[in-house]
């Protein structure tokens, strides 16, 4: 298939190169030109033969709103808008009524792998019309692992973004309970072998996971996480899961006490917040916050 994407980051930019090494033609555009194939959103819409398909892949907010409302402008009726960012989902709502009006498709997609979707594949959540999904399935099965998983039409607009959303407020509470348990261990003085004790979990127990396979990649580059400030951002999302229990009233005290444990990381250095900061940078490729007097040179 042919596709255009807006976006080339980390994400944007490995999805690309992982789409053409799967035999689709991608003509991507980017803010920093060196990036792009082309050198505007309007000449990628003119390069596309219709009916397009452009894909999103830039920050949720104003900066995905404006690029619609571009769009809006420039696609045909018959055209589909793949919004791959973390918008919230009644943003997507609200973006595919514009679109809509002008008789362009919509579809929201939760993404997820981090800087390693290139090699390993992608998870993709979708929300929209049955039609418009199956429309792009080369395009999401491309994307995803190479085993057949990792995809799930998860209904309506919306829905995609919805469970991506759950998704990574589930991340946030994995992340922190593997915080807890390594600041118990290492302030003990029952366990000699931290790292070792994390390495032997990858196999045959019932928390073994990606996020525990980064957690010993990042152990063993920096056993002590010495060279990492305990302070850890949230991607808002956590913020929105918290915020939907709120609204359908469903108890996550989980999920809720990670968000809440992240604002605490801000206020002083923390061994379990250098675990969550290790982690984003293991699977997202995070910018690493150096330890305090550390001036990086």
């Amino acid at each position: 298939m042919q596709l255009g994407l807006i976006g080339l980051g980390k994400m944007g930019g490995n999805m690309r190169a992982r789409l053409r090494e799967k035999g689709h033609e991608v003509v991507g555009v980017d803010h920093h030109p060196e990036r792009s194939d082309v050198e505007s959103t309007a000449e990628m819409v003119r390069t596309l033969a219709t009916p397009r398909t452009v894909w999103l892949m830039i920050p949720a907010g104003e900066p995905t709103k404006s690029a619609v409302h571009e769009l809006s402008g420039l696609l045909d009726p018959g055209d589909l808008v793949i919004e791959g960012g973390n918008s919230h989902y009644l943003d997507d709502r609200r973006q595919a009524d514009e679109l809509k009006s002008r008789g362009i498709h919509y579809i929201d997609a939760g993404v997820s792998g981090g800087v390693w979707g290139r090699e390993n594949g992608y998870g993709i959540m979708v929300g929209g019309a049955a039609e418009d999904v199956a429309r792009v399935q080369p395009i999401f099965d491309a994307l995803t692992p190479d085993s057949g998983g990792g995809f799930v039409h998860a209904g309506d607009i919306g829905a995609g973004h919805f469970v991506k959303m759950v998704h990574n407020g589930i991340e946030y509470g994995m992340m922190q309970a593997f915080a807890e348990g390594y600041e118990l261990m290492a302030a003990s003085d029952v366990v000699d072998d931290v790292v070792g004790t994390f390495d032997s979990w990858r196999e045959g127990t019932v928390v073994r996971s990606w996020l525990l396979d980064l957690l010993v990649r990042a152990l063993e580059e920096d056993p002590e996480l010495a060279g990492l400030r305990g302070y850890a951002q949230d991607s808002g999302e956590g913020r929105w899961t918290v915020q939907a229990a709120v609204d359908h009233a469903v108890p996550a005290p989980a999920i809720t006490a990670a968000l809440f444990a992240r604002f605490s990381s801000r206020q002083e250095d923390s061994p379990a917040m250098k675990v969550i900061a290790a982690l984003r940078n293991q699977f997202g490729g995070h910018a690493v916050t150096k330890a305090k007097g550390d001036t990086g040179e």
